[in-house]
């Protein structure tokens, strides 16, 4: 999807620190009852995400960037977009091993909170479950 050439600031950061700082023509990130686009001069709007795919268009002619993300929030104000995310990993960069066994530790945290063995966050150990399931499916390998 083509972005109208203008651009704006965008940042996508994690608590270890920006995974991306930059300008864009677009960026999509996955709201909770779907995906968001914004585009420059958009209109104000505060969102929380879900764990999934954020893409970064930012323009010339060059790919876009496509992050495996964490759940956080999205702010759009004047001519600035921030993702404040739990975890961010660039697609290319995904460790399939590293995201399987992710998976693999969150599903037998989930089962112990299910047995009344943990006292784990349900949510939170869902929400893991749900990023390293993207980052495999991100990754096309999920």
């Amino acid at each position: 999807m083509a972005g109208t050439g203008k651009k704006f600031d965008v940042s996508l950061v994690t608590p270890d620190g920006a995974a991306y700082e930059g300008e864009a023509e677009m960026i999509i990130v996955p709201g909770q009852i779907g995906e968001i686009g914004v585009l420059a001069r958009h209109a104000p709007l505060i969102a929380t995400l879900r764990a999934g795919a954020t893409r970064i268009h930012p323009g010339d002619g060059k790919d876009v960037i496509e992050f495996a993300t964490g759940p956080g929030f999205f702010q759009v104000l004047r001519d600035r977009a921030i993702a404040l995310v739990d975890d961010a990993v660039e697609a290319g960069s995904i460790d399939d091993a590293k995201a399987q066994a992710q998976l693999d530790a969150a599903k037998a945290e989930l089962e112990a909170i299910e047995r009344g063995e943990s006292s784990a966050d349900r949510w939170q150990v869902e929400q893991r479950i749900r990023h390293a399931e993207n980052q495999l499916t991100v990754a096309g390998r999920g």
